[in-house]
């Protein structure tokens, strides 16, 4: 049976009873690869869930670096936020287009950022929609709130560290992509990376952990899932995909598990797949 958290995922109905409340905020951060040729804010302005504001991961993100929105520095992402009227006290609830894809990685980021108080919309907007509730074009009244952040450090792991667990085995180090990506079978639509990965990591496919409407499968689907990939969740975890995205619907789907000990690869395979004397494994 289901069960609303406010810190991992709530039902349609658990926000639409708090549709009103003063210190609920909403979060629309549909995004989209470029082979899809949407373009989620645009989408958004044409209709979201009311009072929604629009949450960019690619705006929200370190532009020092070259790879996909990476996790912003602390200032930036305070800075952001105030101006989207978001801060301390405050229950976030995020959502995107697709039912439950990029939304988590929002989650993440304000787990990282030392904020627990936000939820994932199980099955999106979408599910919103499939279930009869309200969506408008008109955009919400913002005032400047203060947030105190404090970083989170053991959520987000670097190349090196990486590196290090995948040659010491010390974490289970589980890759979202589709198998056909992770046995390098299907080449990265991201030009020039190679195609494999990362040694000593296991396939937890993201869609495997979802239902065919967007919202994320029950406990004991979900056990099943990662049992059959053979992860040890006794271990601490470091979760990868492509751009430091799906992965995060894995620490999400470990979290209704009641396993908190992960991170995520940000550089994820954007960044392992670059020629390089990085290891791969195709097998």
């Amino acid at each position: 049976m289901f069960k609303d958290d406010p810190k991992t995922l709530v039902s349609t109905k658990w926000l639409a009873d708090h549709l009103n409340s003063p210190d609920i905020r909403i979060f629309d951060a549909s995004w989209f690869l470029d082979e899809d040729e949407r373009d989620g804010r645009a989408e958004y302005e044409v209709g979201h869930i009311p009072n929604a504001r629009y949450f960019d991961i690619d705006d929200v993100a370190d532009h020092r670096s070259d790879l996909p929105h990476m996790a912003p520095p602390i200032e930036k992402f305070m800075s952001r936020m105030r101006k989207l009227g978001v801060g301390d006290g405050h229950q976030v609830v995020v959502y995107d287009s697709a039912g439950l894809f990029v939304a988590a990685r929002v989650w993440w980021l304000f787990r990282l950022m030392g904020k627990n108080d936000i939820a994932v919309l199980d099955g999106g907007l979408p599910k919103w929609i499939a279930d009869g509730y309200p969506v408008e074009d008109m955009a919400p009244i913002i005032r400047d709130r203060h947030m105190t952040v404090s970083r989170q450090a053991h959520l987000i792991k670097d190349v090196t560290q990486v590196a290090a667990a995948s040659k010491l085995g010390d974490y289970e180090i589980i890759d979202a992509r589709s198998p056909e990506r992770f046995y390098g079978r299907e080449a990265e639509a991201r030009a020039g990376l190679r195609s494999g990965h990362i040694p000593n990591s296991k396939n937890v496919y993201y869609a495997d952990l979802l239902n065919g409407d967007g919202t994320m499968k029950d406990n004991v689907k979900l056990k099943a899932v990662f049992d059959g990939a053979g992860v040890d969740l006794s271990k601490p975890v470091i979760a990868s995909c492509g751009s430091g995205v799906t992965a995060n619907i894995v620490t999400l789907a470990m979290s209704r598990l009641g396993h908190h000990n992960h991170s995520i690869y940000d550089g994820s395979w954007s960044e392992w797949g670059i020629p390089s004397d990085l290891k791969i494994e195709t097998e």
